[in-house]
């Protein structure tokens, strides 16, 4: 083994189903978002406009319910930014920004809105 080789980092895999019903499924690295493996891997519905500081709400899922309990709990300035959603927030709506990959959420489902802006 080389000095230099570097461990492969650990991944969970995260599939995005936009509203048309299409699907993508990408190995995001622990530790990262779901905005930012959405970002990353050219999802385009997760628009992300303020980086991931949870101040603009254009990363919006829904989230598949059998992991809802999973996710940590809502916060306040989450709360406050799922109150300005473009489309309607629904019992299961956060922002792709506030959830962590953990090995946890590996094999979880997220659908995007129709639209973020």
């Amino acid at each position: 083994m080389s000095l230099f080789s570097r461990k492969p980092k650990e991944t969970a895999s995260i599939t995005y189903v936009s509203h048309t019903g299409a699907s993508q499924t990408f190995d995001v690295p622990l530790g990262t978002s779901v905005m930012e493996g959405g970002v990353r891997n050219g999802v385009e519905e997760i628009v992300a406009e303020c980086g991931g500081a949870c101040i603009c709400a254009t990363c919006h899922v829904f989230v598949d319910e059998a992991y809802l309990p999973l996710l940590d709990p809502i916060e306040a300035g989450e709360n406050e930014m799922l109150g300005n959603t473009l489309v309607k927030r629904q019992p299961n709506s956060r922002l792709s920004c506030q959830i962590q990959v953990t090995k946890s959420l590996d094999g979880m489902v997220v659908h995007t809105p129709e639209a973020q802006v």
